[in-house]
């Protein structure tokens, strides 16, 4: 669901906020994406601009990112020309999806000097571009176009900015009804498409229009006509007018509806009343934004970072499956290891009757009830007594590796185990518990440190975990990978709170922070537990609770690994809206 012009009207008019406010800091936590944090009207601001590829948007955002320990290029030059400068205005483009950021700030010299920041919303080419209005001379993109990739404009340093292509449609805020009656009417004329259906003409002359919001007006049109087929163009007049009138008065309802049907989620500046589904509503059109996009980005985001341990994990995963495949024939072939044994015994009562050079020895099998007859292969190149030998061998080899191979079918499953843990980890990972899982596999010797001669952060002694407030404002700690179990549990629990974990699923470990607490804050506790393992989509997930003086690590087991003795089990199932509901903070 890309943002439209409507959505970028009302998000620049939240912004005016930001008009006269500084640039305190500028940060560039991914590739895609530039924080810009203001102190205005008395506040300070978190200004994302994104130009992700799959979700480019621009909206204040008050989540947390992890910046690299080295800025890029383009957020240097940002810093340059643009931190300490006191934003003069934020303006949308006509109705089409650029918004520009005007900052006047003093250059090197001391003089004042303004620069723009153009952020163009346009799905894969959408871009952040740092300009010189007197000039319109580019002075950085963060992705930069060169004329292999496009003929028509280049983005890069030093080339004269061009616009966007610019389509020929009209404006819908400053359009009256004769007029769209008007281009309603050519649009169906030029149709060449075969289809009719007004949405479609209604995107085609009206710029900013999205065919979601196109959707709805034309079915506000028939809703009000009382057809359900056709729609008047009168009825679909009052309809579009209706809303125009609502954003050119700035009067936006931010909405979010899963249609009911899908389960697909659909955002606008107004009420979707031709989706069948839950509604709700926001504040602001930013708030609104952040609760769309704000995971889907991050966890885009995160894929991008965690491909090669994503990778590398399942390729090590799916080794250790077919390496316990193995050993557990050997285990089977090892079950026949009696059968050798008695061949050498039979053959050693029978030495009187072979001579060497015979092939095979038939005799009577006193181990068999029925006494049958058995015949037993010989190797015509050994002696009787050296073929015996020969069995009895086979049947030391095969008892010994019985022992081996067991221990190495526990090993396995722990391994597969702890790496079905690390996948399970990533799959809720945040931006900033990567690296300590990166980390983790640098320690544990299955990854190698390439860039060890280039960090410089020290190891923190202590990792940020989660809290969460349970109703009863009882905080319960929530680790996201084995750095932050080890310490949750080893070291901040004490040994009267409670710990949680979904029963043989991997998952996070989970602390209550208190010895008195109701059954609210346990359900609370267990559905975090739930939430954060690999049963998060699953229902009755059961997780086990104990004190914490009841969980202990084992001596030489993998990062993260705890065996727990007085457990209790309850049974719940992931509520995914009742856990964002609650307060959290990192600590």
């Amino acid at each position: 669901m890309a943002l439209d012009g409507l959505v970028l009207h009302a998000i620049v008019h939240e912004l005016q906020t930001c008009v006269g406010g500084r640039i305190n800091k500028i940060h560039q936590p991914s590739e895609n994406d530039v924080i810009l944090q203001i102190r205005a009207q008395g506040q300070n601001l978190k200004l994302l601009l994104s130009a992700n590829p799959t979700f480019p948007r621009v909206q204040l955002t008050e989540q947390t990112s992890l910046n690299p320990m080295d800025a890029p290029m383009f957020c240097m030059l940002l810093r340059k020309h643009c931190e300490n400068g006191v934003i003069e205005a934020v303006e949308q483009i006509g109705m089409e999806r650029v918004i520009r950021l005007q900052i006047r700030h003093r250059d090197e010299l001391g003089d004042m000097s303004t620069k723009e920041i153009l952020v163009e919303i346009m799905g894969r080419h959408s871009n952040i571009i740092l300009l010189d209005p007197a000039t319109d001379t580019i002075l950085d993109g963060i992705h930069h176009v060169t004329p292999a990739i496009s003929s028509y404009r280049v983005v890069m340093p030093g080339s004269k900015y061009v616009t966007p292509p610019v389509q020929d449609k009209q404006n819908p805020l400053n359009v009256n009804k004769p007029t769209f009656l008007d281009a309603m009417t050519q649009m169906s004329g030029e149709d060449s498409s075969g289809s009719d259906k007004p949405e479609h003409r209604l995107v085609a002359a009206f710029s900013g229009l999205s065919p979601l919001i196109a959707k709805e007006i034309v079915y506000r049109g028939r809703k009000s006509d009382g057809s359900e087929q056709t729609v008047d163009l009168g009825a679909l007049w009052h309809a579009f007018d209706h809303v125009m009138s609502a954003v050119r008065q700035h009067h936006y309802e931010p909405v979010i509806t899963e249609q009911t049907s899908t389960g697909k989620l659909f955002f606008a500046m107004t009420p979707l009343t031709h989706i069948e589904g839950t509604s709700t509503t926001y504040p602001t059109p930013s708030a609104c934004l952040e609760m769309f996009y704000g995971d889907k980005a991050e966890r885009d985001t995160v894929k991008q970072r965690v491909a090669d341990l994503l990778r590398f994990l399942q390729n090590e995963s799916n080794k250790n499956v077919k390496k316990l495949e193995k050993l557990q024939e050997t285990v089977e072939d090892s079950k026949d290891a009696d059968k050798f044994r008695i061949l050498g015994e039979l053959l050693t009562a029978s030495l009187h009757a072979v001579n060497k050079g015979d092939r095979e020895l038939e005799t009577v099998n006193y181990y068999d009830e029925d006494q049958a007859l058995i015949k037993i292969p010989l190797d015509p190149l050994l002696t009787p007594s050296e073929n015996a030998q020969r069995y009895f061998k086979k049947y030391t080899k095969m008892k010994n590796s019985t022992a081996i191979v067991e221990e190495q079918i526990e090993q396995t499953h722990q391994e597969i185990t702890y790496l079905n843990s690390l996948l399970q980890q990533l799959g809720v990972a945040s931006l900033t518990d990567i690296e300590e899982i990166r980390d983790e596999l640098m320690e544990q010797g299955y990854i190698r440190d390439r860039n060890k001669k280039q960090r410089k952060k020290k190891k923190k002694d202590k990792p940020a975990l989660a809290c969460y407030m349970s109703s009863e404002q009882i905080p319960i700690y929530v680790g996201k990978n084995n750095t932050q179990n080890e310490f949750l549990t080893n070291r901040l629990a004490s040994s009267s709170d409670t710990w949680l974990h979904t029963k043989d699923i991997p998952g996070s470990h989970v602390v209550i922070r208190s010895d008195n607490y109701s059954e609210v804050t346990l359900r609370e506790a267990a559905q975090l537990a739930a939430y954060f393992s690999q049963a998060k989509h699953s229902s009755q997930v059961p997780v086990d609770y104990t004190a914490i003086k009841h969980v202990h690590k084992p001596n030489g087991s993998k990062p993260g690994f705890v065996i727990y003795v007085n457990q209790k089990t309850l049974f719940v199932t992931p509520d995914e809206q009742e856990i964002k509901q609650m307060k959290v903070t990192v600590k």
